[in-house]
């Protein structure tokens, strides 16, 4: 089920279960996963898309894997907040996924995400080639820690 509200969502979650943040690209899918406490978002893997069905798979594998307890997917808003093409994609993306699977699916806004994510390894010196490697997963981390925040504000009232 898909919630446009991080509040909805947060209704939704079971207790002590992770959650799976994900940066879809064009080519590529960023995914990171936080702890069970829902304290921390860590960069896991970058996932070189091919068919939906094949990266939907994969995604469902590493939830079943790592007991995931909801999705996080990146929406990425223009700067004035409005919805562009790769927004659609994105809720297309979770429409399809959520005839997949069971768990709840909710979006986060994830203007700037990639610059962040940019800044933060250039800051740790990571080499240009290196960057290239992690920064979908990296930028999911950081979509991922943002929706994380927000939960913990709710529970903390």
């Amino acid at each position: 089920m898909i919630f446009e509200t991080i509040e909805d969502f947060a209704a939704a979650l079971a207790p002590m279960r992770a959650l799976i943040g994900l940066d879809l690209g064009t080519r590529t899918i960023g995914i990171a996963v936080s702890d069970r406490m829902l304290g921390v978002a860590s960069p896991l893997e970058t996932l070189r898309r091919r068919k939906f069905t094949q990266d939907a798979t994969r995604l469902l594998e590493i939830a079943e894997a790592r007991e995931i307890g909801g999705i996080v997917l990146g929406l990425p808003r223009n700067m004035d907040g409005s919805e562009g093409p790769r927004a659609q994609s994105s809720r297309a993306f979770a429409r399809n996924l959520a005839r997949l699977t069971d768990l709840p699916i909710t979006y986060w806004d994830e203007r700037l995400s990639t610059v962040a994510a940019e800044r933060a390894l250039i800051e740790a010196d990571t080499s240009r080639a290196r960057r290239a490697e992690v920064i979908d997963h990296v930028a999911a981390a950081f979509i991922l820690q943002g929706a994380l925040d927000r939960l913990g504000m709710l529970r903390d009232g």
